[in-house]
């Protein structure tokens, strides 16, 4: 896609810092400033996000994840990490990309990564009904 800065780092086109590379992902450092050690891992092939992501790239993106995860806590002194993931412009996707974020967490990190909710609203059991997939199976595609 032309327009989609990850597309053009993906193409070479726009320079980054690549941690990890694989056939169909990439894993680099986020620009954003915000926390040491963050790191984007996409799909090469666009998508927009998870709900639009064919099940091998969803596959190539987790597997980079987890390699990229395994070397920062066994090789690079961190104790945990945050994968963080928007889908969707309500949820807060801002770049038109399936993309994984990983924050790498040490002890006391100081680093709030869960967000704070303000409470559920409707009743566990109307939700469930409305939620639950046994009833009509789902399209993956």
């Amino acid at each position: 896609m032309s327009d989609c800065v990850f597309c053009g780092i993906v193409s070479g086109e726009i320079p980054c810092m690549k941690v990890y590379e694989a056939e169909a992902a990439l894993a680099f450092m986020d620009i954003a400033g915000d926390v040491d050690g963050h790191i984007l891992v996409i799909p090469k092939r666009h998508c927009t996000n998870i709900l639009d992501c064919h099940g091998e790239d969803l596959s190539a993106v987790m597997h980079a994840v987890r390699k990229v995860s395994l070397h920062l806590t066994e090789v690079c002194g961190y104790e945990g990490v945050n994968l963080l993931n928007a889908s969707g412009e309500s949820a807060g996707q801002s770049v038109p990309h399936f993309h994984i974020h990983i924050i790498p967490r040490k002890s006391g990190d100081g680093i709030d990564g869960w967000p704070a909710f303000g409470g559920a609203k409707e009743d566990i059991r109307a939700v469930y009904e409305r939620v639950r997939m046994g009833r009509v199976p789902p399209m993956i595609p």
